[in-house]
């Protein structure tokens, strides 16, 4: 069974290496930063952050025209992704947080019928159900579902909270479709790993190896603003740690999927060339989600 991962801080919330000198965002006044708006040079920290031809521009400067001569409607505000800036950057992280919540009160009211039948298992026969169940079987959808089902109330809060700390400031770097495509698709390759790699009779659920993935693309964000990594790597180090120590009942599988799918999603989300940048971050989600999908047959060929 997945287990939650630590509690990683968002890209808003990472302290730059030389913290003591540096201003304070001035929309965020509890954010230090170290980048600057590159039209009125007011500090701006990540979330504030709109990629611009030259460096990064405020939202006031983006939405004022930013001198280029065009309307105002003319220049919409662009996260440091290219997606759109929107007005509750957190509204995605919102929305995931409460599906895994409906599920969990699905589960709680119906029982352990409801957990079978969605969590990911690769082929075995359930008492309960009383059949052969399993991704083998032709359940497909177990990939999807069993990233929304968690095993003990501690299991979801740990999640949930990872979720909202990681989540949130990601969403507003990246913008809400390409943070629902990360999420997804990293859900999906923990999902097709864990179904590749465990036994088909073992099932596992939970949110951690998309929450991996986030983590994953969070350290890649941080890398590129050229925030101290450290944090990064000692949080890292300990979910490493955690996920494979014995007695944690952890679907490991999982959580590796999940991070690698999120450290390759995320470079080609804050890394692409400007003239090709939605072809390069939708196409690595695309091939992503094809590994995803080669695994998945390769392990029903193997089962049937």
């Amino acid at each position: 069974m997945d287990q939650a991962p630590g509690s990683p801080q968002g890209p808003a919330s990472q302290g730059p290496q030389d913290a003591e000198s540096l201003p304070t965002c001035y929309r965020h006044p509890d954010r230090e930063t170290g980048i600057r708006c590159s039209r009125c040079e007011r500090p701006i920290c990540p979330e504030c952050m709109v990629d611009a031809s030259v460096g990064f521009q405020c939202p006031v400067c983006v939405r004022g025209g930013s001198g280029t001569g065009h309307a105002p409607a003319a220049s919409r505000p662009r996260t440091l992704a290219g997606g759109a800036v929107a007005a509750d950057p957190r509204l995605v992280t919102k929305v995931l947080i409460g599906l895994n919540l409906a599920f969990f009160l699905a589960q709680t009211a119906i029982g352990d019928r409801f957990t079978e039948r969605f969590e990911l298992l690769g082929q075995a026969y359930v008492p309960l159900l009383g059949s052969v169940e399993g991704i083998a079987q032709g359940q497909w959808y177990r990939l999807l579902t069993a990233m929304f089902l968690h095993g003990s109330y501690m299991h979801i809060l740990f999640n949930m909270l990872s979720l909202w700390w990681i989540g949130g400031p990601l969403e507003a770097a990246l913008g809400r479709v390409r943070y629902i495509a990360l999420y997804v698709v990293c859900g999906l390759a923990g999902s097709a790993l864990s179904y590749l790699l465990a036994a088909p009779n073992q099932p596992s659920l939970g949110a951690s190896g998309a929450i991996f993935g986030l983590f994953g693309a969070t350290a890649v964000l941080l890398r590129r603003l050229n925030y101290d990594m450290r944090p990064v790597i000692a949080l890292l180090v300990i979910n490493l740690v955690i996920t494979f120590s014995p007695g944690f009942n952890i679907a490991w599988q999982a959580h590796i999927g999940g991070l690698v799918a999120g450290v390759v999603i995320g470079y080609a989300m804050v890394h692409p060339p400007r003239s090709r940048r939605a072809l390069v971050q939708y196409g690595t989600c695309a091939l992503v989600l094809a590994a995803v999908i080669a695994m998945t047959l390769v392990r029903t060929a193997q089962l049937t």
